[in-house]
């Protein structure tokens, strides 16, 4: 992707934005809706690249869309489905993941999926084994073909037990979609529960499934044989909120998030405030604050939920640089998510990575040589630099970068921030950046 901006640093950033519905919820909640011929509503939408894309490959198969841009309001009426076309769905997928997670509602609707090759961020593997183990126990069968795979369930979908190795989003929400119709009761063992899968189970109860959450990590769907449109209002992003959060803290600026919920920023707010980042939770959002004193570095772990979300990383590092003292930071989830912090060197930074587990815990990346831990020194005055975005939140995490430093930077690939971030330049011009796109 394209895209220059240009930089004017070492402007402390001050005043509100707005966040509305999480990037990570509502592509899945408009798959969700493939499992009913009937119509769904999704609010709190935000406009970003991948509702786009989500809904022009709903379309492909014969769903009808609106999007009611200015209201935040998606509408979805199924309908009669098709498999189209693989060519044309690999040239949406291209920009996006989510056309594995079609395959339960297509396989309970058609008999029938196609799954092409997967794009998305480059923070590490994020394997199709799950998902593909997870469809062929429920009884679909798999042919390689030029452009993807085959999917093929013409006696529909049975229950069976699944045990995650490791928590993943991607791997649950693929079990839900693929459960809520399956012949029988699914057991689903080391499940991931973020906010955002919550959220999902929330809508999927809302069209008639039976899902029961254990507090270790099982979930039970009781299938149904069918399902009924949903009206769902989406949680707002606590992605985004906490990178508006890092930016106020990192520029020494003060910036109201209208829309953020304390309640799934819980462990971020106490990492914020740690740090010695100030905040106050208002009633319709959070406003977080540089109180003018001296920043705290601090030790920090990322983790599955309830854990300190990788997402957020990237952009407290960021902050970190700021921080009087040595910061450690280890990556349990993603194995290649400190590449980032190159750029942040080039400006002044000091971090630097390591492959060994810097943390009270080992990890599944311990004794795979990766890059996975990180020693933040600080505070360091940052500098204006040209740079390059790498993906989505590191590419948050860059332009912060540029906005802390002295001087004029050049961010490149700024079309990338837009697939996750909506009115990105409005919300910067809102919060007193001094940015121009140049390219």
């Amino acid at each position: 992707m394209a895209g220059v901006l240009s930089v004017q640093g070492g402007h402390p950033l001050r005043g509100e934005i707005r966040v509305r519905g999480a990037k990570n919820l509502v592509s899945k909640a408009m798959v969700a809706a493939l499992l009913t011929e009937e119509t769904s509503v999704l609010r709190n939408v935000p406009l970003i690249r991948d509702v786009d894309v989500v809904s022009e490959l709903l379309r492909l198969h014969g769903a009808k869309v609106d999007y009611d841009q200015a209201e935040g309001v998606v509408t979805i009426t199924p309908g009669r489905l098709h498999l189209p076309d693989p060519a044309k769905v690999d040239e949406l997928a291209g920009s996006s993941r989510i056309p594995i997670l079609f395959c339960g509602p297509l396989l309970h609707r058609l008999g029938e999926a196609f799954i092409p090759d997967l794009g998305g961020c480059h923070i590490g593997d994020r394997p199709v084994d799950f998902h593909l183990k997870v469809l062929e126990d429920f009884g679909a069968t798999r042919d390689a073909q030029e452009l993807g795979l085959h999917l093929v369930a013409p006696s529909g979908l049975k229950a069976r037990k699944v045990h995650l190795p490791y928590p993943s989003v991607g791997a649950t929400e693929q079990t839900l979609l693929a459960a809520v119709r399956a012949r029988g009761i699914t057991e689903l063992r080391g499940a991931a529960v973020e906010p955002e899968i919550m959220d999902l189970i929330a809508i999927l109860q809302k069209m008639g499934a039976l899902i029961t959450v254990d507090t270790d990590r099982t979930i039970h769907i009781e299938g149904v044989e069918e399902l009924h449109g949903y009206t769902h209002t989406a949680l707002p992003d606590r992605i985004e909120a906490g990178s508006w959060a890092c930016a106020a803290l990192a520029t020494g600026g003060d910036i109201t998030v209208r829309g953020a919920e304390q309640e799934s920023m819980m462990n971020f707010l106490n990492v914020f405030r740690k740090v010695g980042g100030k905040f106050d939770v208002l009633d319709d959002g959070i406003r977080f604050w540089h109180p003018g004193t001296p920043l705290k570095s601090i030790p920090l772990e990322t983790d599955v939920h309830p854990g300190f979300m990788t997402d957020w990383q990237q952009p407290m590092v960021v902050a970190l640089t700021q921080a009087e003292g040595v910061s450690i930071v280890h990556e349990t989830v993603y194995e290649n998510r400190f590449g980032f912090t190159k750029a942040l060197n080039q400006m002044g930074a000091k971090i630097q990575v390591y492959r060994e587990c810097l943390g009270s815990k080992g990890c599944r990346f311990g004794q795979e040589n990766y890059y996975h831990s990180a020693v933040i020194q600080g505070p360091t005055k940052l500098h204006a630099a040209d740079i390059e975005v790498p993906d989505l939140r590191g590419g948050f995490s860059h332009l912060i970068a540029a906005l802390a430093a002295e001087g004029e930077s050049h961010v490149v690939g700024i079309d990338i921030i837009n697939r996750g971030y909506e009115h990105f330049m409005r919300k910067l011009a809102a919060v007193g950046a001094v940015v121009e796109r140049v390219a």
